[in-house]
């Protein structure tokens, strides 16, 4: 089988696509075919080498949709995706035609939606569904401030919020993807140059009462500044890749009776009910999913180095067949 392997941190240019055996499951894993892989910001930062704990060689991905295979535990042919629990980090991940997984984190699900279209959804949707009602616990008529609105987590959430009933204001650094925002559906749009609780006050004098934060620690502080008392902030990207806050005082930095948490799919995970759910609404319309743009396995290279140059306006998707 044909994998791409990182041997070495730093640029995109560290990958090695390399014929492998196709690995042996054991007792209570599954070997699965890989059909397609949604790319996300965290692979990004386990190549530059700033994910702790994570040993190389490796082959990255912490989520895929699958083709089980024939001498799988489950029938042939059955679709299934997968996400976190380790993937790509402490075991070998889906940038490559095979994998073996835990059998722990499979989600069989029915679906006729394109391979690329498969893709994007494990990951994304696991994010920003239990962003948005297993962190936020989000309610019809609340706001909702979506820093870092043009990356695929936030497309994604603006359309979930506001089936919801919330109104939503939107982030962007580039004036020129303002269009891309109001298309997606969010209410007012923001040109985010690292400072918005003025701006956010402009328009709602108390603050907003949700936060789906996505750009990270750069940015955290100002965030719990735009947020009304008895609020709510959620911690659930890495854009800016910085993982920590430094000299941390939380008496300074939070302010009284707002709310500070995160999201992990990797720690509470969505209902498979929901997942199927999801994609049913996809498959009816009734979501459009933002795909940027696919690639091929063999141009894994180039998928990094798209998605390092924040050009992408929605989720990036690499495919492992011809």
């Amino acid at each position: 089988m044909k994998a791409a392997v990182l041997y070495q941190p730093g640029g995109a240019e560290n990958f090695v696509l390399e014929n492998r055996p196709i690995p042996t499951p054991n007792a209570d894993q599954v070997l699965v075919r890989v059909k397609a892989f949604g790319l996300n910001r965290s692979e990004l930062m386990t190549r530059k080498g700033l994910s702790p704990n994570v040993g190389l060689p490796r082959v990255l991905g912490i989520e895929c949709v699958v083709e089980l295979d024939p001498a799988g535990k489950l029938k042939p042919g059955q679709k299934v995706a997968a996400f976190m629990g380790g993937m790509g980090r402490d075991f070998d991940g889906s940038y490559a035609e095979y994998a073996v997984l835990p059998q722990s984190l499979l989600y069989p699900f029915e679906s006729h939606l394109s391979w690329e279209q498969l893709g994007a959804i494990p990951e994304m949707f696991q994010t920003v569904y239990g962003s948005l009602h297993l962190a936020l616990k989000i309610k019809p008529d609340e706001t909702l401030l979506i820093r870092g609105g043009t990356s695929s987590i936030g497309m994604l959430a603006t359309q979930l919020a506001k089936r919801s009933g919330l109104t939503v204001l939107a982030t962007t650094r580039k004036p020129d993807k303002r269009e891309l925002l109001s298309g997606n559906g969010a209410d007012h749009l923001l040109i985010d140059d690292g400072s918005l609780a003025e701006k956010v006050r402009a328009i709602y004098p108390d603050g907003v009462e949700k936060v789906l934060e996505l750009v990270g620690a750069s940015t955290l502080r100002d965030s719990l500044h735009c947020t009304a008392p008895g609020g709510t902030v959620c911690m659930t990207g890495m854009l800016s890749e910085q993982w920590s806050v430094a000299d941390f005082a939380p008496m300074e930095y939070i302010p009284a009776t707002v709310h500070l948490t995160i999201y992990d799919s990797g720690q509470i995970r969505v209902d498979q009910q929901s997942f199927q759910q999801f994609i049913r609404d996809v498959e009816a319309g009734a979501i459009r999913l933002s795909i940027s743009k696919s690639f091929r396995l063999s141009e894994i290279v180039e998928a990094h180095q798209f998605m390092e140059s924040n050009s992408a306006g929605g989720k990036l998707v690499v495919l492992t067949g011809n």
